[in-house]
């Protein structure tokens, strides 16, 4: 490879660097380094702000968790009625299947 071309694969390695490290995955490399204090522009919170929009968050995942266990409770009553209704029906033999094989 001649030195222009090495020049130019130089040259775009780094243009490809300065990119990366300019962007997104820079400015997270960079608030890891920094102990994960918010990127400069942005609203902070303090930690009491944080805390709070932790326990909203988890409030709200509480009253989700409350409204499925609600609604598996319903579908619990609604299997035990229909395995009465057919235990019930099972005895009589009435709208019973005939045993695999017989037609």
């Amino acid at each position: 490879m001649s030195e222009a071309g090495q020049f130019a694969m130089w040259l775009a390695i780094g243009a490809g660097l300065v990119t990366i490290f300019a962007g997104p995955v820079g400015a997270a490399l960079a608030r890891r380094l920094t102990g994960g204090k918010p990127a400069a522009g942005t609203t902070g919170l303090s930690t009491g702000e944080m805390t709070a929009e932790r326990v909203a968050h988890l409030e709200d995942r509480i009253g989700e968790l409350e409204r499925v266990e609600a609604r598996m409770a319903e579908l619990e009553e609604r299997v035990d009625f229909a395995e009465r209704l057919l235990a019930a029906g099972s005895g009589e033999g009435a709208g019973r299947l005939p045993p695999a094989g017989e037609h």
